[in-house]
């Protein structure tokens, strides 16, 4: 039995080594998950204050699993090696150690409790009613885009949210048809946006940034949920007035040939019906999105493409070979009537 103690140590620390190990492959694997540039549509670095009390639950959550995991599987390997069954040697067999059964039963209730208690503290927080002050924004989920108005500025726009950082945003959100998710990874947790009834979220955006943060529909919504994404730019607050005085005006007539006809094609093909354009007299629908300054956007098809001329024709010739579903129908436009939707389309900022 002497000699069986330098072995069972020797087990013990391989045991530990081996863990060790593929503990750290695990994490070598998840590590690009850290990365925000690789990965913008990460949680693991929030950049407002309601997502770091969150990921400040998570993260003790993690380490605590972690330990759990490094521990169960330490001593597994340990007791596997030093309790084996050998030549010379039976497999070693325990009962009844009221000792260990009453540590193994304190240790999980211990676990819940540390993870309990900041839990329902962070939601303790997130349940309170926006701070005073907060920017206020509707988000409103439709098959498949978003729309988000500004009541208190008198601005409606469509799948690119713009915020000021450092001010409190209170979003209502609601649907039109059936249940969407509002979720943007690295600034709020998802909730739901439910047909008749409204929910609610806060949060302060803490970072601004020249590059959008990428946001998705987090709840199947039919054919094209995968396609339901949205931008939020977060932007110092003169930026963003300079913003909010652009969003409010109406658009600018156009003034070259091509773009005037593609004023007229946008009539002629019925899209009055379902865009709003402010400015324009005749394009008051309300099916689709608000076209008002769409060449200030960054994306077309709610995020999917580019703005650019060539997507945008790419849109306008077939939009549900692009997005499955779509609402908006093919028209079989001409080729010319393409080239004068895009000029107008290309001039509206």
């Amino acid at each position: 039995m002497s000699g069986s103690r330098p072995g069972g140590m020797i087990a013990i620390i391989a045991s530990l080594v081996v863990t060790g190990v593929v503990t750290f492959l695990i994490y070598l694997a998840f590590a690009e998950s850290l990365d925000a540039v690789r990965q913008p549509m990460t949680t693991f670095v929030p950049k407002s204050d309601n997502a770091e009390l969150v990921h400040g639950v998570y993260k003790l959550i993690f380490w605590l699993a972690g330990a759990v995991f490094v521990g169960i599987m330490a001593l597994t390997l340990a007791f596997s090696l030093v309790y084996r069954e050998r030549p010379g040697r039976e497999a070693r067999q325990f009962h009844g150690n009221s000792r260990l059964e009453v540590v193994w039963t304190l240790i999980p209730v211990l676990l819940v409790v540390a993870m309990a208690v900041p839990t329902f503290s962070a939601m303790s927080v997130l349940s309170k009613p926006a701070p005073q002050g907060a920017l206020q924004v509707v988000a409103v989920g439709h098959q498949w885009w978003w729309e988000f108005q500004y009541p208190e500025l008198g601005i409606t726009t469509a799948n690119e949210l713009h915020l000021p950082v450092n001010r409190p945003v209170n979003v209502t959100l609601r649907s039109v048809d059936v249940i969407h998710s509002f979720w943007v990874p690295q600034l709020t947790g998802k909730i739901d946006n439910v047909p008749g009834h409204d929910n609610h979220l806060w949060f302060t955006p803490t970072e601004a940034r020249p590059e959008p943060y990428l946001a998705q529909c987090a709840e199947f919504c039919g054919l094209s949920h995968a396609n339901m994404r949205f931008r939020v730019f977060v932007s110092e607050t003169p930026a963003f007035e300079t913003w909010v005085k652009d969003a409010k005006t109406e658009r600018v007539a156009p003034s070259a040939d091509l773009a005037k006809a593609g004023e007229q094609q946008f009539t002629a093909s019925g899209c009055i019906a379902c865009h709003t354009i402010r400015g324009n007299p005749t394009a008051v629908g309300k099916i689709g999105p608000d076209l008002t300054h769409f060449a200030s956007r960054t994306t077309l098809a709610s995020a999917m493409m580019d703005r650019t001329p060539e997507n945008v024709r790419k849109w306008l010739h077939n939009p549900p070979a692009i997005k499955p579903g779509s609402l908006m129908p093919n028209l079989n436009l001409s080729p010319e009537a393409l080239d004068k939707l895009v000029a107008y389309l290309d001039g509206l900022k």
